[in-house]
Order: C-alpha cells, then structure tokens, then sequence
C-alpha cells in the first residue's frame, strides 16, 4: 500500500480522512435539508414580518456606509503610490506562495515531515484546535491561507502612514471584525468539526440550528437577539439579585433599595451604589457567592444601591440633569431618611462612575456636600484614550443614533447589546452562531451571560448627552461640561478618591482611568485589578483569582508607574475595604430597612425587572 494510501487512515484506527466527510444517509440527510429550509423560512418570515408592518427600521445601511469611508481612507494611502501598492501586494504573494508550497509539500509521498506553517494562530485561539486544521491538507490549507490574509490586513492597518488616530482606530476595528467573520471556521463545509458533526447526524444538527434561529429572531422582534447561554434557570430575585433588602424610594427613573444588614453594627457612614444604567445593576448581586452588595453588607456597610428605569419613550427627554437629581440626589435624600445620615460613601461603575463625578462636580458648586468619599469602578472621565467604543463615535455617527433615537424617544437595547458583543466579536458572537445555528447546540446556563442579555434602553436625552459631551467633545475632563445651567469642573471634587481601573479592559482601558485621576481636585488612590471589565470588578476574596497592583500618586508616565506598582495576590476588594475604613471606621447599631420611612417591597425591586 502506498504512503498516499497510508495518509489515508486516520490515526486512530477509524474511519479514512475521506471516509468521515462522507453521507451515509443520503435520503435521511436530503430530508433534513428539505427540514431545514423550512426553519429558514421561518426565520426570514421573523425577520421580516415586523419590517412589512413597519414595527423595525433598518439602520443597517449607516454602519455599513461608515466602514466603506473608513476603508476608503485607506486604500487611498496604499494606492496614492504605485510602488507601495505593489511592495503590499508582493507581502501578501509571498505569504500564499509560502502556503502553497508547504501544501503541495505535505501531500507529497516523500516521506519527510509536514512543513511548519506559514503562520499560527494567535495564543489562546480556540477557532483551530481540531487536530484535521493541522492533518488535513485541504483545511490545512484552509487555515493558513485566511491566517495569512488575516494578519496581512491588520498590518496595512498598522503601517498606513498618514491617518489620523480616529480614522485608524476604526480601521483596525473593522478589519477585526471583518476578519472575524470571514475565518473558515464560520462555515460548515471549512469547519472539518463542523463538517463531521453535519455528516455524522444527517444534517439534523442544522435543522435545529435553524429552529433556534427563527427563535432568536422573533426574540429580537425582527433582529437577532443572539442566545449566549440557557436563560430559563434564571429569574431575578429568585437565583440572581437575591441579596434581601426593601425598596425605600421610587422616582421616574431610579428605584431606591436599601439593604437588611446582617452585622450587629454597621460603619455610621452609609454607601450608595450608583451602577451603569446601559445595564442592570445585579452584576453586583449575580448570586451569594459572587455578590460585591452582599459582602459589603458583612463588612459593615449599610447599602443602598440605584436601581435604573428601563426607560421607554415616556423618558426621551431625561437627560443628566434628570438622571442626577432623581437618581443620585434622589438616593441621597433617601438615605438620609432611612439613617438619618447626612455624610455617605457612593460608588460609581462604569458610566454610572461618570455620572457620579459630574455630579459631584456640580453639587460642589450647589453645596451639597453629603459625598464624602467617592470610589470609581472602571471609570472615564477623560476620553482622550477610550476604548473600543469610542470606533462608534464621531459626528456622523452620532448623528444617525440620535435620529433612530428620536423616533422613539429611546435607543432599543439589543443595539447598545450588539455594540458590546461586537467589542469582542471573537468571544461573544461567533463561537455562539456556530454552537447555537451551525451545531444545533443549545448554549450551557450561566448567570453572567444570562445578566449580559438582560439589556436596558437608553432615554435619548440621557445617551445624546453622554456620547456627545464624553465620548465625542471630552466636556468633562476640559471643564466645559454645562449641567444645571452650570459650567462644572471636576478640580472642584475634593474629596478623597478611590480610582479602580482593570488590566485587561477595554471599555474603561487602566491608561484612560489613570490619566483621569490627575483631574480630581482631591487625593486619589489609584488601583489596578487583573483581569477585564467585569470578572476584574466582580472578584471575590473567597475565590482567590488574579491580583491587583497599588503604587504611588498616579501621575506622569502610565508604563512607569506600573512598572513600579506593587503586585498583591488575590482581590482588592479587602484593599477598598481598608481604605474606606481610614476616611471614617466609626460604627453604630445595624439600621433595618423601613424603620424610619414606609418601604415599597422587597428588593431587588420592579424596574429592574422590566425587560427589552
């Protein structure tokens, strides 16, 4: 028998490389194919019944017009100069030429080993992790080929010489995301995983996968609301958010919960949480184990978090303004009436964190001092260096968001959702669409995910301001904010300043929390997490993962001061704890909700139950 022959035999003793591509069922497969164009239809009727009634709006068109432009940008650069277009092109020969050879050389009975690749995966990339990717010459081939074309894009990207930042923040970005879509792993008859499982069930695996589809489709009322994880063992307040409390105030746009304590005796000082209302704030409370609200109660705090509105087009017209005085102002007032405290620690996460330091500046200027001491969970307040988000900015950008928004008062949350996903599309959109419509798989419980489909609208008024005066015109940090018919400036929050940032984030990226901190007027204790935006913040002392960095003032150089920063083991949670207790650790008997005001019910509340 021949080598050829031989390379025909699966290691293992099974069926030949051929054999395992191929139907054994053909009248049972061209049944579940007949199947599964039925669940496609049913899926385009989803998609577009609710565009024939006139319920969705496509904006499609307007993302896709601003990456042809950003494109655009640069190719010009590549083309303005013949010589630098063909030294491009004759990288990009060169890699498919190396990828050719070493394809003919592994099919050749020589004898000799398999070549190296042209190029490899990235470290931690799942996509190629089939052992056919690397034994396989055809997706072999495959892999290399896109590898190749990948890299080759992204470094066009890198050396365009010429473009401004913004332009090659977004060109870098789509590429990415380009780059994501088109990998062969994404496709049934590329994927050789794919390929057995479709072979090896008939094709039911895409009968199923269909029926999700049209599921998730509907779900989204004519967009896709893609499933990231089984959602049916949840419900809030029964397994997530079960922290017990009472809710204590109401206003339009934020519920007011406070906390039973479960200490004898609490610090005098009350906290109020101000979380994000672009999502919910039981991230904080996805469960006991993984609970910030919880542990806080057992060092002591008396806690009272703001529960946002999952607005609608009653709230268009809520702007910061509105969301300050009848969510933070609002939670103050309550908890001086629940404690009868008028000096209270807050917390601010994310936007929350940069509502919380607008506001401070502004109730400075008004003399409302009950703040007095402020920690800041991955928080902006220069956007001089944002994340990934700051791709979806600019004028013409904005601008089309604030005309879909004014059509209804609102932004639907599946769009703020998507914009997320797509940040890190690798992770959270394309390892679905293949388990959830390509394996007919369905996705595994769990408690985040099910928070991360949990998504909020945005009142047009409240997101018009924050992209604008944030995200697009930096107001904040240059001091040319105007609230309240004010001009305020963050030099004027004196107060002592617990800045956490997150190694690995990149909404809130460590370098834009640092350079922000130099803006306070008071001192500021400047920290770093491990880990990302989420799994950074939610770090429990209990569980023992990553570690957090401490140094210095945060001033001059960001890479010198970490270079510098002490490392410690574990969550800085118990850091935060120790420093909260240096600006005042006097403590009193535990307060219980509704002793001294009527509560509304139990926590976690209504309008955190309200879904898009």
């Amino acid at each position: 028998m021949s080598k050829a022959a031989d390379s025909d035999k699966a290691e293992d003793g099974g069926p030949s490389s051929v054999e395992q591509y191929l139907v054994k069922d053909p009248e049972r497969f061209a049944l579940n194919m007949a199947r599964m164009v039925e669940q496609a239809g049913k899926a385009a009727s989803a998609w577009a019944e609710p565009r024939e009634k006139g319920e969705v709006r496509d904006h499609v068109a307007e993302p896709v017009v601003d990456m042809v432009k950003t494109f655009s940008k640069l190719s010009e650069y590549w083309l303005a100069d013949p010589q630098r277009a063909l030294e491009a092109q004759t990288r990009l020969f060169a890699g498919y030429m190396t990828v050719w050879a070493n394809a003919i050389q592994r099919v050749s009975p020589n004898g000799e080993a398999p070549p190296d690749d042209a190029v490899k995966p990235e470290r931690g990339d799942k996509r190629f992790q089939d052992p056919e990717w690397g034994r396989n010459a055809f997706f072999d081939f495959l892999k290399q080929a896109y590898l190749v074309t990948s890299r080759w894009a992204a470094d066009l990207v890198e050396h365009a010489e010429g473009l401004d930042e913004h332009t090659r923040h977004k060109a870098s970005f789509y590429v990415k995301q380009v780059s994501n879509a088109i990998a062969p792993s994404n496709f049934i008859l590329t994927n050789p995983e794919l390929f057995r499982e479709t072979v090896a069930s008939n094709g039911e695996n895409l009968v199923r996968g269909m029926k999700m589809l049209a599921e998730d489709i509907a779900a989204g009322k004519g967009d896709l609301k893609l499933r990231q994880a089984d959602y049916s063992p949840f419900e809030i307040g029964k397994n997530v958010a079960t922290t017990p409390g009472k809710v204590v105030g109401r206003s339009d746009v934020a519920e007011i919960i406070q906390y039973d304590p479960v200490t004898e005796t609490v610090l005098k000082r009350p906290l109020l949480i101000c979380p994000p209302w672009i999502n919910k704030f039981y991230i904080l409370d996805l469960n006991p184990q993984k609970s910030f609200i919880r542990w806080a109660i057992e060092q002591g705090h008396t806690v009272f978090v703001i529960s946002w509105i999952n607005p609608d087009e009653r709230h268009g017209s809520k702007g910061w303004e509105a969301y300050i005085r009848e969510g933070l102002q609002y939670g103050l007032d309550m908890v001086e009436k629940a404690t009868g405290e008028k000096e209270v620690n807050a917390i601010g996460y994310c936007v929350g964190g940069t509502l919380l330091a607008a506001a401070l500046a502004l109730l400075a200027q008004e003399g409302d001092n009950r703040i007095k001491s402020a920690t800041f969970f991955t928080t902006q307040v220069d956007f001089t260096y944002a994340g990934d988000l700051k791709v979806f900015v600019d004028e013409d950008q904005v601008a089309a968001v604030e005309r879909s928004m004014n059509e209804k008062g609102y932004l639907d949350g599946t769009k703020m959702a998507t914009a997320f996903n797509m940040l890190r599309s690798g992770d959270l959109i394309w390892p679905y669409v293949i388990n959830n419509y390509m394996r007919g798989k369905d996705p595994l419980p769990f408690d985040l995910l099910y928070w991360n489909a949990d998504s909020t609208r945005m009142a047009a008024a409240n997101h018009s301001f924050y992209l604008r005066n944030c995200y697009l015109e930096n107001n904040l940090s240059r001091g040319t904010m105007e609230l309240a018919g004010r001009t305020v400036s963050l030099g004027d929050i004196r107060i002592p300043v617990y800045n956490l940032a997150t190694k690995e984030d990149h909404i809130a990226p460590a370098l834009s929390v640092f350079l922000g901190s130099r803006y306070f007027g008071g001192t500021v204790e400047y920290v770093v997490a491990g880990s990302g935006h989420i799994a950074g913040v939610v770090n429990p002392p209990a569980a023992k993962k990553y570690q957090y960095w401490t140094g210095g003032k945060p001033v001059g150089d960001f890479g010198q001061w970490f270079a510098a920063a002490v490392e410690h083991p574990g969550s800085w949670w118990t850091h935060w704890q120790h420093w909260v207790e240096t600006q005042d650790n006097a403590r009193v008997p535990a307060r219980k909700p509704g002793k001294h005001m009527k509560t509304l019910g139990d926590a976690p509340g209504t309008y955190v139950k309200v879904r898009v």
